[in-house]
């Protein structure tokens, strides 16, 4: 038996995954958590073999959340459910500690074999992901600007072409207010822009984050 924790801010999915994953008795689906800070407190709590987790939600996005669920119990597989497809941010986290990366319109196969494939220790990158990945590094073609971006980097952009305040991605981050003013400025340096909204809209244009 898989047990399996669902973490994302939508209801709707959730109830979709829950109404899917009952065909399937050798998955268990233990918890389900609507924000990061309670999927950690449900992974300590529950101890789940894999988290299916979406990658962008209010408060701790998924990027940071990956890094956080594999700190406090290594044997936990992440598989992020995610429309976002972009580079860098499948890379990313699977550099953080994910197992797998499906995108939100694939198979209902798919998300079930990839919950059997990650509970035994393997990885996964789903059909849609895995060829935009491939194309991404076709000879001649534009490489990301959010390439040049560290991992936490992107994790404070993210959070920030959200929506979230300074100070919100601070206390979510566990880093002072000035510490992530100091990563903003790195990222207008590094994406040459020079305020909120031609990130946000420099974001929205690559595919890192969605239209509000």
């Amino acid at each position: 038996m898989i047990r399996l924790l669902i973490v994302d801010d939508h209801e709707l999915v959730r109830e979709g995954l829950r109404q899917i994953l009952v065909r399937y008795p050798s998955i268990e689906l233990v918890g389900e958590a609507a924000n990061g800070e309670t999927a950690i407190r449900l992974n300590r709590l529950l101890k789940p073999d894999v988290a299916l987790v979406d990658i962008c939600m209010p408060g701790l996005s998924g990027l940071e959340l990956t890094t956080r669920l594999k700190q406090a119990r290594p044997t936990l597989a992440v598989l992020v459910l995610s429309v976002h497809e972009a580079a860098p941010i499948p890379g990313r986290v699977m550099e953080a500690g994910a197992s797998g990366y499906l995108s939100k319109g694939c198979p209902v196969t798919e998300i079930v074999q990839a919950i059997r494939t990650v509970s035994r220790g393997g990885r996964h990158v789903g059909s849609a992901v895995a060829q935009k990945m491939a194309l991404d590094r076709l000879p001649g073609k534009e490489v990301s600007p959010f390439e040049a971006l560290s991992a936490r980097e992107l994790e404070v952009l993210m959070m920030l072409a959200d929506g979230q305040r300074i100070s919100e991605v601070a206390e979510a981050m566990h880093l002072s207010p000035k510490t992530i003013a100091t990563y903003k400025y790195r990222i207008f340096d590094k994406l040459d822009t020079r305020n909120d909204v031609e990130m946000t809209r420099m974001a929205v244009r690559y595919g890192i984050v969605t239209p509000a």
